[in-house]
């Protein structure tokens, strides 16, 4: 019989954390949300050491799924949505019990259920969470009758329903940010996008296709007769108990429409500037850039670089009861209480531009402009900041001084891209070593050459070597590197003097600017990524 102890007391009783931290999580948690949840979210314990401190002192073994050898015939003793719902995963019977992986092995309620529902003594065993999620949608989706239509239930809706239903709420448990629904000649293949890796995760019936994408566009609101021309669409929906925007797109291919959905997390909106991974002497020089009264400040990075989570940090901040804040996006993405936002609409003629003509006439103290894609935005843009406004702003270009030249070529003055700016965030994300399975290295000799060219003193590094909590990639998360130019009276003296952007670069850098490459490399140092991730997001290495 299991001893029935409180978390709380295992966690505490193993040094792990404070009476006062427990106090504090019980205080703040959502109320539906577990202690362990809770701890893991405010990063006061891992994965690892949870699932350790519950094997130990509960003497309840630890597995891992990966390639675990499941028996088909024991998920029929487990729906898939009390799986899904409780994250637990029936893996073989075993002398006369039911052997079934947990994320919480505490959960009594569930066990007790689950032995009158079945009949059987459950033998509860610790798994990691993502673990047990993989499980689920890889051996549920293999079951599933759902995964093909009979001849006769073409026209039932119930089964693609009940498919696009597992299709995001998986995604949302994986944290993934995209699904790519993908034809092929004689299959659909289903990626998920997790931590900037698309991941193929399941393969549907190509009998599914056509219904599947049918149901995606009406939900969207989009032509089901058109399937020649691209189209997108949005759908507001809950997965679970999750609030979910979905951006929909279409593209025709040779073997039928490619579906991208991107999903946006409703629940994980908002993010404060100290939880963006600013260096604290990038942070600083931020916080000072953005409460100036006026100025244009710009975000730059590709599609997929944090550059939105950024400015709506940036704007959270700023945001108080004296300040009339006022956004013009496309699309917009989150929204945010006490903001006044607009949304792009081209089809009536609602532009970046005309928004922001318009927004000028309602008194702001404070502008976002979602992208700036053309001459007109831009213009408007800089003008609106030379006339007393805060305004804040996305380009796409490859580093902070890029974006300087990159203005002039969209037909912007230069004497008017001088005197608008005052600083320049160029941003990536990279994924970040898992910290249950972090382990510590020394550098090799091509890393301390790299890391001496660029000035900054090596130290160990790390890795991932592979777990069970983050499916034995060595990541888990994601996390920003960037550089912060401040365009100081020097650098608008040498754009006047039309210097070069290498002798901009060369000043800043004698200004102590942290390239990408600099930031990446002190973040390696403190064992948050590795060179192969900052390898691929510098251009300066």
């Amino acid at each position: 019989m299991v001893t029935r102890r409180r978390l709380g007391d295992l966690l505490h009783d193993a040094g792990l954390v404070t009476t006062g931290q427990i106090n504090e999580t019980l205080e703040k948690k959502k109320v539906d949300q577990k202690l362990g949840d809770a701890l893991l979210e405010r990063g006061l314990i891992t994965e690892r050491q949870l699932i350790e401190v519950l094997e130990f002192q509960l003497g309840i073994p630890f597995v891992s799924l990966y390639q675990y050898p499941i028996e088909q015939h024991v998920l029929g003793y487990v729906p898939k949505e009390l799986a899904q719902r409780n994250f637990i995963m029936p893996l073989k019977m075993q002398d006369g019990a039911l052997l079934l992986a947990m994320k919480d092995p505490m959960d009594y309620y569930i066990i007790d259920d689950l032995e009158i529902a079945t009949g059987f003594r459950v033998s509860p065993v610790i798994a990691a969470k993502d673990d047990i999620l993989f499980a689920i949608n890889k051996y549920y989706f293999k079951k599933d009758p759902e995964m093909t239509l009979e001849p006769n239930a073409a026209n039932d809706e119930a089964p693609v329903i009940r498919l696009l239903d597992q299709l995001l709420y998986t995604a949302i448990q994986l944290k993934a940010s995209d699904i790519h629904i993908d034809p092929q000649e004689r299959k659909v293949i289903v990626r998920y996008r997790i931590d900037g890796r698309l991941k193929t995760e399941n393969i549907i019936s190509k009998q599914m296709q056509n219904p599947l994408i049918a149901r995606i566009k009406i939900l969207a609101n989009l032509n089901i007769t058109e399937t020649r021309l691209p189209q997108d669409g949005q759908i507001k929906t809950n997965v679970g108990l999750s609030p979910v925007d979905l951006r929909i797109s279409c593209l025709p291919t040779v073997f039928g429409e490619k579906i991208v959905v991107r999903i946006l997390d409703l629940n994980n909106t908002l993010m404060q500037l100290s939880e963006l991974n600013f260096s604290e002497r990038n942070l600083k020089k931020y916080k000072k850039l953005i409460t100036q009264p006026a100025g244009l400040v710009l975000l730059t990075g590709p599609t997929g670089s944090g550059k939105t989570s950024t400015l709506y940090a940036s704007i959270n901040q700023l945001n108080q009861e004296n300040v009339n804040i006022i956004t013009v996006e496309d699309p917009v993405e989150y929204q945010l209480e006490g903001i006044n936002q607009v949304q792009v609409n081209s089809t009536i003629g609602l532009t970046f531009a005309h928004g922001l003509r318009s927004i000028l006439r309602q008194d702001p103290n404070i502008i976002m402009v979602g992208e700036i894609r053309d001459q007109e935005t831009a213009e408007a843009a800089i003008r609106a900041s030379l006339t007393g406004h805060l305004v804040f702003s996305t380009l796409h270009t490859n580093s902070a001084v890029d974006t300087i030249p990159r203005l002039i070529d969209m037909g912007i003055e230069p004497y008017l891209v001088v005197s608008s700016i005052s600083g320049i965030v160029a941003q990536r994300l990279v994924r970040k070593i898992c910290r249950d399975c972090i382990t510590k290295r020394e550098p090799t000799v091509m890393e301390k050459e790299i890391f001496a060219d660029n000035g900054v003193q090596p130290g160990s590094l790390y890795f991932g070597k592979g777990c069970s909590s983050c499916h034995q990639q060595g990541y888990r998360g994601r996390l920003a590197v960037q550089e912060l130019l401040v365009v100081d009276e020097t650098i608008k003296c040498m754009l006047l003097q039309n210097k070069s952007m290498a002798e901009i670069r060369a000043y800043a850098k004698k200004q102590g600017i942290s390239f990408l490459i600099q930031d990446g490399l002190e973040k390696m140092k403190h064992g948050l990524t590795t060179m192969e991730e900052i390898m691929q997001v510098s251009i300066n290495i």
